[in-house]
């Protein structure tokens, strides 16, 4: 059964790359990784490019919020369980 994981963040250079280690990290293989990134300046999308390896879907531009951003997520989701 698949899981997936939603990752939010905006001007996150200094801690995105802890979550996506952490989520590289688990031993549960049947998992996917939805990165909702607020439009960052500050270098986080260099980071996420660096790492798409890992990262199964993601999105970069403005948002409402921190809820109007995760509904985002959910919507790229392809897991039973988020």
């Amino acid at each position: 059964m698949k899981i997936s994981i939603i990752t939010i963040c905006f001007n996150s250079k200094a801690f995105i790359q802890d979550a996506l280690d952490s989520f590289f990290s688990q031993d549960y293989h049947n998992k996917e990784l939805v990165v909702i990134d607020g439009g960052s300046t500050d270098g986080t999308l260099e980071v996420i490019n660096n790492n798409l390896d890992i990262i199964d879907k993601w999105k970069s531009e403005k948002d409402f919020g921190i809820y109007d951003a995760m509904n985002k997520g959910i919507n790229l989701c392809e897991g039973r369980y988020i």
